[in-house]
Formats: structure tokens, sequence, C-alpha cells
């Protein structure tokens, strides 16, 4: 299995690129310049931005050069936040980053930010990124960052500078520089062997993670290391794996008789919490990881499953029938009185706190349909993303910006993967070289 470095081991040299001081241009602080994106919860007219081809530092950079323009055009293209104007419009041609661009050329194409950019192979070998940002309106350079990869780094060194320009211009971290881990389904409906797989967020750079002899179910990643933790239906009882995704080392966490739902981790990634079964009802355990000791947080007849942590660790949404049909809950962590926040007409499950606390994701089924969700962990602000036949199993992306989630229509066909904006707005199928569902977003890679 191929190792995957860490940031800093892609990276070298990182450095703020100068602003060009020619033809009346200066840098401005992360304060200054045009307003950022504000995003509305009504309708949304996104950014209009050009994304020039990168330049090569000589001819036989042009494809790596052009590759990273694309990666940048599509990651902000897909965020819905942004609108790459075609280069068929451009009426300058980019051949050199040092000089400024003429900004009265990209003002007639209604461009509010320029992105400037060059690929150049050093004698080491080791690839040059470097890329400027510009507010077409001012003039004025927004950020600039220059990066020393290896080449076969070179679609995360353009997710990062994406992540760069989402940041700059919407003031939130991006989410581009992140992974997904899915099960990959192929074969006949009656016979559907399933993977593990693992991807870049956009559908790129697809690799299993298992061989698909055994049945394997709710990949989820730790919060703080490059492990999953899935179940796996071999020939006897269920059992609950972590797998170290770099060096393909598998733990056994245990076997647990009859466990219903997804194992997921604790923000600090040492505990897991699932659900267990016994008899016709089952309740919420959290494992350490460390001690292998499991506690037991609610006592009740009813099914109680599907947890997940609040982002600070202090709470833990989790569907519960305890009301006689499945709902939202939130309780303390440690345990303690049960509280529903979901009340609308239908079922709610599979709940999934947002990295940034606001927001709990859902399925709600009802109507004979399948609905994506969201509402605030006070219950309050219930909204529905898509409707459909079996949606299922939202996964927040690391800004809690965007949901991924799977939708199985059904019949001989299979499961496919979608994103949608938590606005509701921009639903996007993602790419994977067969069936897939049950996706589950890493955090941004360090």
């Amino acid at each position: 299995m191929p190792f995957r470095p860490s940031r800093r081991q892609v990276i070298s040299g990182m450095a703020a690129l100068g602003a060009l001081s020619a033809g009346g241009v200066r840098h401005v602080s992360a304060q200054g310049g045009p307003k950022r994106i504000v995003v509305p919860e009504g309708e949304f007219q996104p950014l209009p931005i050009a994304i020039p081809n990168f330049v090569p530092g000589t001819p036989s950079d042009n494809d790596v050069a052009v590759g990273v323009t694309q990666v940048i055009t599509n990651n902000l293209k897909r965020s819905g936040l942004f609108a790459p104007i075609d280069q068929a419009a451009y009426i300058e041609h980019i051949t050199n980053i040092d000089v400024p661009p003429q900004f009265a050329n990209w003002k007639t194409l209604n461009a509010q930010a320029l992105v400037t950019g060059r690929m150049t192979r050093q004698g080491d070998g080791r690839l040059k990124a470097e890329f400027r940002l510009w507010d077409v309106a001012t003039g004025q350079q927004l950020t600039g960052q220059q990066y020393f990869t290896s080449p076969e780094y070179w679609r995360r060194i353009a997710h990062i500078i994406s992540d760069q320009i989402y940041e700059r211009l919407t003031g939130e971290k991006g989410y581009f520089d992140s992974r997904v881990v899915f099960v990959d389904e192929s074969g006949p409906a009656q016979h559907r062997i399933k993977r593990l797989a693992l991807m870049d967020q956009d559908g790129a750079n697809v690799r299993y993670l298992t061989r698909g002899s055994d049945l394997v179910l709710t990949p989820r990643f730790s919060p703080s290391t490059q492990e999953i933790t899935y179940m796996e239906f071999g020939q006897g009882d269920p059992r609950v794996y972590l797998l170290n995704i770099e060096t393909g080392q598998r733990e056994i966490v245990g076997n647990f008789p009859g466990m219903s739902f997804s194992p997921r981790f604790s923000p600090d990634g040492q505990r897991i919490i699932m659900s267990l079964s016994q008899g016709g009802n089952s309740n919420l355990y959290v494992m350490d990881l460390r001690s292998k000791s499991t506690t037991r947080l609610t006592d009740t007849p009813a099914i109680d499953t599907s947890p997940s942590y609040a982002p600070d660790g202090t709470r833990l949404c989790f569907e519960s029938d305890r009301g006689g049909k499945p709902q939202i809950y939130i309780m303390p962590a440690a345990g303690g009185p049960a509280q529903r926040i979901s009340f609308g007409d239908g079922t709610y499950s599979t709940p999934v706190w947002s990295p940034r606390g606001d927001y709990i994701a859902f399925t709600k089924q009802g109507g004979g349909e399948f609905s994506i969700g969201i509402i605030k962990p006070d219950g309050s602000g219930e909204r529905i993303l898509t409707s459909g036949f079996h949606n299922e199993g939202p996964t927040f992306a690391p800004n809690g910006r965007v949901l991924m989630f799977f939708r199985d229509p059904g019949g001989n066909s299979g499961a496919s993967l979608f994103t949608v904006d938590i606005s509701g707005r921009n639903e996007l199928r993602v790419p994977t070289p067969g069936f897939a569902s049950d996706p589950a977003w890493s955090p941004l890679l360090s």
C-alpha cells in the first residue's frame, strides 16, 4: 500500500510570494481587498473568477501546468461559490506572472478575482509551484505563495492552492485537500462485492483498502490520525476494525455480536462510540482504545443507535425509537438524560454532527421519499437539502459547508455519491469507478 506523506513532507520551502511593485500594484493584508463572499440562504450568484493556465517554466512543464489549472478550476466550480470564466473569452494571455496583469482586460469579462501561476521543474527534479490571487477591481494582490514538491504530488499542490484561494475569498477554511473513504460496490445486485476504497474528495486517486472477501460497512475517519474504523461481517460475529490507511496495518477492536450501526471516533481520536444489540433493543457504548474498556451510555428498552459526537466532545446526537419511531436525540457525552430535537413528519436516522458544530445532518424518510437535511442542535432551523428515492448516509466536508451522501435508485442499478451545499444548492455527482455508498469525509490533511 503506497505511503501518503503529510503536507509538510509534500511541501518544502513554502513561502509567501511577494507582491509586485510595478504598475502601482501593492499587497494588502487579509483584512484588505474586496469583501469576502457571504452566502445567503436564498438565491446566490457565484463569484466570477478567471483562472488562466499556469505558465510553464519550460515547455516540458506545460502538461503539469495545465493539469494544476484544471484541478483548481474544477475545485472552485464544484464548490458552488465560484463561477470560473471560460478561457476562450480571455483577452489577455498570461505569459509572465512577474508582470502585473492588465486589469482592464479582466474587468471587461466581469472577473472579480484573477489567479495567475507558474509551474517549473527544478534542477533537483522537484516542482516549484507559484500562484497569485488578485482583486481585479482594485488591482491588489490578495495573497500569493510558492511551494516546492515532488512531481507526483502536483494534484495535492493544486488542492492546497485551491484551499488558499477559497479561504482568502470566503473567510472559511477550504476542504479540497481532503479524502473520502467509501464502500465500493461491484457485481450483480443479488451478489454485490463490497470493498473499502479511498479517494481524493474530487474522485481522483482511488485505491482499495480491502479485497472484498467479507462484507464491509460504515467506514469512518479518525479526526486525529490516518486511521479508519469500520465493521466487517465474516464467517462469525461482526467485528470492528481499526485500519491504518497508510501502512495497511489492521487491528481488531473487538467482536460484538449483534452490533447494528456505525462505530465512530471521538473528536480526540481516543475512543470509539457504537451501538450494541442485545435481544430486541440496542444501546450506546463507548470504548477507550488504549485500555479497551467499554462503558454503557444508555439503558433503555428502545433501539438507540447511530451516535455522533459534537466537535467539542461534550455531547452526542443519536437515533432512537424510544418515542415510538426513529427520531434524533441529544445527550451528554458521558451519559445522562436525552433530549429529542426532531419533530417533523416521518422518521429521522443517521445523524452526524457538523465539524463547525452548527448543524446536525440526517436522513429523513416519509411520503415515499428519502431526504437529506440539516437541523440545529437545539431543534430549530430544519432544512431539507435534497429528496428522492433512497438518499442516505450524509457526511460533512471538513469545513462544514458541503455534505456528501449516497443515492441508490434500486433495481439492478447501484448507488452513487453526491455532494450538496448546506444551503441546498449545487447538487453534484461525485465520479467513482463503479457503484459507491456510505461515504465518510476525512479532516483536512495535515
